[in-house]
């Protein structure tokens, strides 16, 4: 996607560095954080420098063939293998991450190019994953509707193009009206800084709602579908995704609004049976507290909203079971949330 007329990716890698787009700074402010070494790359993971699956899995592909190349002959084995612990431990319940990291490590094993060259693949295959991903959702989205969307999933949450948001910019490149509904305004409100970042870029109405007056959109039939992504699938369809997305699920469903996931195949976990055995990462209590913006003359400031003394816990994702799922859009089509349906599509 384009940022002041220049293409960029979510995340990419020139020699051995790699290069992200700052999000903790957007909307305020376009920054690029460039990560020297595997651990800088793990750090910008783990801080949310990127984050969103498809983006996490291509820094975490990056991070291994730094690794690789990092390594010396006499210790390499040894060092990748630490490099993997480490880097694998900086999201737990993105699936991506592992899948990458997996592949590349794997590639290490024969040299650091042959891991830098799976690396790269994984992130072209990531951008072309969104593409297809937008053109398989668009099919769903007739003219004149209205989308309510959960957290960010859009190109900054992939290596390019996004999966939540993609199907939304496939309809607006064919001229579809569309209007979109962006909550999670807390607590790292992703979906008003960099879900309404994105959209107000591509020049796509849309309007950041609190998320609690999501369920009073769709009593007034204002909502005609809601569309998320996802951080892993289980093997029977149920979705970890942002917190809040459960929620959302259980309102569409009482309302008979269609509810679609979307993510592709690299973020299903065919050796997970269900969203029970999902492991939920727990995130600081400072991200309930406290929430960062700029002031009048553009400088951020990080200030305090509850209580002092009060405790606060912040479980970054929730899971929506499959029977609240109408469909889960992929790279490779449309298909139901159950087991039968996500074998098939693992072995086509």
């Amino acid at each position: 996607m384009k940022v002041n007329n220049q293409h960029y990716r979510s995340v990419w890698i020139e020699g051995t560095t790699v290069h992200l787009i700052e999000q903790n700074l957007l909307p305020f402010k376009f920054q690029i954080f460039k990560a020297k070494k595997y651990t800088d790359t793990c750090r910008a993971i783990k801080e949310m420098v990127t984050r969103g699956a498809g983006a996490i899995g291509g820094a975490a592909a990056f991070a291994m063939a730094q690794a690789a190349y990092e390594a010396n002959a006499d210790n390499y084995k040894n060092f990748i293998n630490e490099a993997r612990n480490t880097i694998e431990s900086t999201r737990p319940t993105a699936y991506d991450l592992f899948y990458s990291v997996e592949a590349v490590y794997k590639a290490a094993l024969k040299s650091p190019e042959s891991a830098m060259q799976k690396a790269q693949e994984l992130a072209d295959a990531n951008a072309a994953a969104g593409r297809a991903i937008g053109e398989n959702g668009n099919k769903i989205l007739s003219n004149n509707v209205n989308i309510l969307t959960h957290c960010n999933a859009g190109w900054l949450a992939f290596v390019d193009y996004g999966s939540a948001l993609a199907p939304v910019y496939v309809a607006h490149e064919q001229g579809k009206n569309v209007f979109v509904y962006a909550d999670e305004t807390r607590p790292r409100s992703q979906g008003a800084r960099l879900t309404a970042w994105e959209l107000h870029n591509q020049e796509i109405p849309h309007a950041i709602i609190a998320d609690n007056a999501a369920a009073s959109l769709m009593q007034q039939g204002k909502i005609d579908v809601l569309i998320t992504g996802a951080d892993r699938i289980a093997a029977n369809g149920d979705v970890a995704n942002k917190i809040g997305t459960l929620e959302k699920a259980i309102v569409a469903k009482y309302y008979g609004i269609s509810f679609y996931v979307t993510a592709p195949i690299s973020t299903i976990d065919p050796g997970l049976p269900n969203g029970k055995k999902i492991n939920i990462e727990e995130r600081s209590a400072d991200e309930v507290h406290y929430a960062t913006g700029p002031d009048a003359e553009n400088k951020l400031h990080t200030i305090r909203l509850s209580n002092p003394g009060s405790e606060a816990i912040n479980p970054a994702f929730d899971v929506t079971p499959a029977s609240l799922v109408k469909g889960i859009i992929t790279e490779k089509g449309i298909i139901e949330p159950n087991k039968k349906s996500i074998l098939a599509l693992l072995t086509t």
